[in-house]
């Protein structure tokens, strides 16, 4: 390999790992979890996560990649109004997720659906396009959107600092986005399992949901006021 691509390849594998630990952080995991933490099957709830990420990939790449090729950075008021734009929808999924709870504990967290030859599970009333073969859920999709919207930012910056080549620092900020989708759709999928036993009493149903709001809204109040403080 010629060494000017040693750096290069460096830079990519150093763009998908970042994107990996990426998906684990507080944020992302309390907002994630009042998607999964109704989902009876493996596939489901990657599906939710998948959605997720697919929104914060987007956003990273078109905005994040934006400001990198133009050698710009965010306003640092815009950055925080993002920040905040965080905090709030942390809450507000949190107060969701508690309030869907006591429905979820009676009713059960999924019923069957079908448009045509595509049938799946989701819960009742949960926004969704039907796709060939299967379901995409818009809900997750818009979180990731304001998350990825909400970093991008930052990103961007940090971008910049190691890599003067547009093709390698997008190329960055794809793999970190892709990193980051499937970091999140696989710990979905395997915590799917356990959490499907659970599932199957009722008031172990209220209880995981519950808990799920919960961190959300107290992630959310936290991050709010840490932006406030900034």
């Amino acid at each position: 390999m010629p060494m000017a691509l040693v750096p290069a390849a460096l830079i990519a594998v150093a763009g998908l790992t970042q994107g990996f630990r990426h998906a684990l952080e507080p944020d992302h995991l309390a907002a994630v979890s009042t998607f999964v933490s109704t989902k009876r099957s493996p596939l489901a709830a990657m599906r939710f996560a998948a959605a997720w990420g697919t929104g914060h990939a987007a956003m990273l790449v078109l905005v994040g990649g934006a400001l990198f090729v133009m050698r710009s950075s965010m306003p640092a008021g815009v950055a925080s109004v993002l920040e905040g734009a965080v905090a709030i929808m942390l809450v507000v999924l949190g107060v969701r997720a508690i309030m869907q709870a006591r429905r979820l504990g009676s009713e059960g967290p999924e019923k069957a659906h079908a448009h045509g030859p595509v049938a799946h599970e989701h819960a009742v009333g949960a926004p969704h396009i039907h796709l060939r073969g299967g379901s995409f859920a818009t809900l997750p999709f818009v979180v990731g959107l304001v998350h990825g919207l909400a970093g991008s930012g930052a990103l961007a910056s940090v971008v910049m600092g190691h890599s003067s080549s547009v093709g390698v620092g997008l190329v960055f900020l794809l793999l970190y986005g892709l990193g980051a989708t499937v970091s999140m759709a696989v710990l979905a999928g395997i915590l799917a399992k356990p959490l499907s036993a659970l599932l199957q009493s009722a008031r172990a149903r209220m209880t995981l949901v519950t808990v799920s709001g919960l961190a959300s809204l107290g992630v959310g109040v936290v991050w709010g006021a840490l932006v406030l403080a900034g």
